[in-house]
């Protein structure tokens, strides 16, 4: 058990009759970015309350860092860190005033204050507009002082909600670059999220869906054991016409940004069908083609026979 950091069975949540987490099993090896994916509503933030010691749990139980969820909980926020999807920071406090008053929050010790200030300082690029009040700063960098604020007193156990919504794709990739950083220090790492574009950068990932866990595993494991057809990727305008005509035909599609990905059996079988269907539809397609499938169409496939 020395090599887990988070252990949970049966975990269960209700509020009144509705379930919000139904039942679920949860293992994160110490040193892991642990992805905990799903959209809006699926239970991701309700485990993760419940994981901090913020909210007791309606059945099953867990561990985390060595401490008991449900008896222990202010032992648990003492030896993690944690991150909303609200960033946690105190608008009208300056820079420089948040992380001090999370260095207070978190007993950090007089000895290390400074130093512990001048990397959160460093590592969220904010060392010239440390008097600068938060509410004044772009998003991306609220985000990494967040970061800053919640791993001041160096916990060996982070857990980051939906820690890159609303945010730039550049702020996104460079938030993930810090927990990089982060997890080859030795932290443990838990984030969640609903882009299913951020499952590669895990470890391990669960996929959860209306409270349940549909699959957990490395992305590339996931990819192997549930994607068993092919996925073609098709940009064609109009989109949704071009949806439906297929669809008529009897092709599963999904809109995949400005493009639509089809699922089928066998993809030099279905390419110049889906070509032929298209052409008879007068919609112009600019490309048809086999791709690797992404984490987001493993998650149709599976919530599609859930």
């Amino acid at each position: 058990m020395n090599e887990i950091a988070v252990n949970v069975h049966e975990l269960t949540r209700t509020f009144g009759e509705f379930t919000a987490v139904d039942r679920i099993d949860l293992e994160v090896a110490r040193g892991d970015i642990f992805g905990f994916l799903g959209p809006n509503g699926a239970g991701k933030s309700t485990t993760i309350r419940m994981l901090c010691g913020l909210l007791l749990p309606s059945g099953g139980g867990g561990i985390v860092g060595g401490y008991d969820i449900i008896t222990q909980s202010e032992e648990i926020k003492q030896n993690i860190g944690y991150m909303s999807q609200k960033f946690s920071l105190y608008d009208d406090l300056t820079v420089e005033e948040n992380i001090n008053f999370f260095s207070g929050i978190y007993s950090v010790p007089g000895p290390k204050k400074e130093t512990r200030k001048k990397w959160a300082l460093e590592m969220a690029g904010l060392g010239e507009k440390k008097g600068d009040l938060t509410k004044t700063l772009p998003g991306g960098f609220k985000q990494r002082l967040a970061l800053g604020c919640a791993i001041l007193h160096e916990p060996p156990i982070l857990f980051l909600d939906e820690p890159t919504s609303g945010v730039d794709p550049v702020s996104r990739r460079n938030f993930w670059a810090l927990i990089y950083d982060l997890a080859r220090a030795g932290t443990t790492i838990f984030v969640t999220t609903h882009y299913m574009d951020e499952a590669d950068y895990c470890d391990r990932l669960a996929l959860i869906y209306r409270g349940k866990i549909i699959a957990e595993g490395a992305p590339n494991e996931l990819r192997r054991k549930y994607m068993t057809r092919d996925v073609i990727e098709i940009e064609a305008e109009p989109l949704v016409t071009a949806m439906e005509a297929l669809e008529r035909q009897g092709i599963e599609t999904a809109v995949f940004g400005s493009q639509l990905h089809a699922t089928v059996e066998n993809a030099d079988v279905s390419i110049p069908v889906i070509r032929e269907i298209l052409g008879g539809a007068k919609i112009t397609a600019s490309r048809i083609e086999k791709i690797v499938p992404s984490l987001e169409d493993v998650f149709v496939t599976l919530i599609e026979v859930s």
